[in-house]
């Protein structure tokens, strides 16, 4: 079993910063893909950016290019997303997400963690 915790969200202000953590616990044997996507009130969930285990291929959604920076620690199983200059239409429910393996021999698996709110308000 394979256990993710989000943290990191909140209340902030327009052009305002926040980090998210997503640590990953339980039993993994490797994390190949980490990532954060966004869901808005009425909206579909959209994917926001992901990094892959070796961290030499990132991707960022156009409108999270040049603001945010995803990068992950291994050693925790751990995934950040530092968002800078935020904007009122950042507001969302921020899921972490990993494809791992849990043992040498099995299959990739996918999880989601449970979310965490982003309001970006003045």
């Amino acid at each position: 079993q394979v256990q993710l915790v989000e943290s990191g969200g909140g209340l902030v202000q327009p052009g305002g910063s926040l980090r998210l953590s997503c640590a990953a616990s339980g039993s993994i044997f490797s994390i190949y893909v980490m990532g954060w996507y966004r869901q808005a009130p009425g909206k579909q969930r959209e994917l926001v950016a992901a990094i892959t285990s070796s961290g030499s291929t990132n991707y960022y959604a156009d409108s999270a290019k040049g603001r945010f920076t995803i990068s992950r620690d291994n050693a925790k199983n751990t995934v950040y997303l530092q968002m800078n200059s935020l904007k009122p239409e950042d507001t969302a429910v921020y899921y972490c997400k990993v494809v791992v393996r849990t043992t040498a021999a099995g299959n990739d698996m996918e999880y989601w963690g449970k979310g965490t709110l982003v309001t970006v308000s003045s």
